[in-house]
């Protein structure tokens, strides 16, 4: 590493090593998406579609090739139905306007789509004809220091069965060897673009390391992001290489376990913020049906009828986790680590996509806080799910309600802000509140050896809140 000193905190794993410590301009990439370039859409065999039940946008070189077609009924539907977006556009998230937008038809379907759920300008004219958000989907694309990666966005059926379902989801880089450098060296004025890739390794191998539970990887990732946030003013090439490895140290030494485990299981507060997280997008237009197929298993799940109590309720939660969620996860624990990482990668956690967009000052507790409230709305769904299912609770049920309510969440570009608005409102955005999301059992006695680490109804009455009247896992 160009005469620099380093050191190494390794794991008995594939991955190699937990955190590499030395040089600032030669940091370790070990995890990339790779798993993303085996995607391949199967077209009119999904069963759903990503041309209807959101916002499509059209770029400015699309718009142009479609303005340029021949009169014709294509030219027509294009014509009445993709409009120039208002100058004022998105402007509330932040986002860049788009230039335009189609107009969706009264179910919520793109004009474009033909009886055979094929893009009329893709059959007419060739991929050179799909707008680029139409044509990169479900790969979520993105730079960083001059390096370019694709996750997926787990809202396509397809994208969520290869991410969830693979046991050794492709995500190895091997060892750097150098070719980084000069991206780093370049990388400009922000002080953490040079730490990026390690503290993103340090981040996904944590996620990996079974020799925790996953509740308590969770917790340890938010007290990861607390120290990030605490030396954020000081010099990073001082502060974050030891930081790496002194957190390492502490992991694989487990001398954080007894205050972790003194931390409660509390299923009626995680109960009623997975009802409130929930009540939050039936606020949304145009529920699809595979999305109110989730609610109502869920709803069942969890014996939300008439004269429940926010105690019964509770008592199914529980009996749901215990009885079908956990053991089949503890099966197959691969599903939800592949859910996180890919999640990570998308989301380019701990920094956040706006800081990757605009380089703004990133706050890692609060990207945590984000992440936590995505999957403890999965989880507890995926609980509900599981207690309607029972003995038949299958991987197929899993894919279904990861894809229909990631589709529903993704992209509404403020569910994200209104749930870290709830946290807060409840107190419950640090890491000891958000540890009420994630823990739902005891815990199975601690590995130090860490030997164990693998790379692995109707829309309108749709109503989430708790009735007026109302073996252990590690998973």
């Amino acid at each position: 590493m160009s005469g620099a000193s380093s050191s190494e905190v390794r794991h008995p794993d594939r991955a190699g090593v937990l955190c590499r410590t030395g040089s600032p301009l030669l940091p370790a990439r070990l995890f990339k998406p790779e798993y993303s370039e085996s995607f391949r859409c199967i077209g009119p065999a999904c069963e759903d579609s990503c041309c209807e039940g959101w916002t499509i946008y059209i770029d400015q070189p699309t718009f142009d090739k479609y303005r340029a077609l021949p009169p014709g009924p294509l030219s027509t539907i294009i014509e009445e139905n993709v409009l120039r977006a208002s100058a004022d556009a998105n402007s509330t998230s932040g986002a860049a306007s788009p230039f335009a937008q189609v107009r969706m038809t009264a179910d919520a379907k793109c004009p474009l789509l033909s009886a055979d759920r094929l893009c009329q300008a893709q059959v007419a004219h060739g991929e050179a004809y799909l707008s680029h958000m139409c044509a990169t989907y479900p790969r979520a694309i993105y730079s960083i220091q001059g390096e370019t990666e694709k996750a997926l966005s787990l809202s396509c059926p397809e994208a969520a069965r290869l991410v969830l379902l693979d046991p050794d989801l492709p995500m190895s880089a091997g060892q750097n060897d150098g070719s980084l450098a000069g991206n780093v060296a370049a990388s400009g004025s922000d002080p953490w673009q040079p730490h990026f890739w390690s503290i993103r390794d340090f981040a996904l191998a944590l996620v990996r390391n079974r020799a925790y539970p996953l509740w308590q990887r969770m917790f340890l990732l938010g007290l990861f992001s607390q120290r990030l946030d605490a030396i954020a003013l000081a010099d990073l090439s001082e502060k974050v290489p030891p930081l790496l490895a002194g957190f390492a140290a502490t992991i694989q030494s487990g001398t954080l376990l007894p205050a972790m485990e003194a931390l409660p299981v509390d299923h009626a507060r995680q109960l009623d913020l997975v009802l409130r997280l929930a009540g939050m997008l039936l606020k949304r237009s145009n529920l699809r049906p595979r999305f109110i197929e989730c609610l109502e298993a869920f709803r069942q799940g969890i014996g939300n009828a008439p004269g429940a109590t926010l105690e019964s309720l509770t008592a199914h939660y529980a009996d749901a986790h215990d009885r079908y969620y956990a053991p089949f996860f503890q099966n197959r624990p691969h599903i939800l680590e592949n859910y996180l990482i890919n999640t990570i990668f998308r989301c380019r956690f701990p920094f956040g996509s706006e800081w990757a967009r605009t380089s703004a000052v990133p706050s890692m507790s609060h990207e945590f806080a984000l992440l936590t409230a995505q999957f403890a709305l999965m989880k507890g769904l995926l609980i509900g799910v599981s207690g309607s299912h029972r003995e038949r609770f299958s991987v197929d049920h899993v894919v279904h309600t990861v894809q229909a309510a990631g589709k529903h969440f993704d992209h509404h570009m403020d569910f994200l802000k209104d749930a870290h608005a709830l946290l807060v409102e409840h107190r419950m955005d640090d890491a000891r509140g958000l540890v009420i999301l994630l823990r739902n059992a005891a815990s199975n006695p601690f590995q130090p050896a860490l030997s164990s680490i693998q790379p692995s109804m109707h829309a309108s009455g749709s109503d989430m809140s708790v009735p007026p009247t109302a073996q252990s896992s590690a998973v």
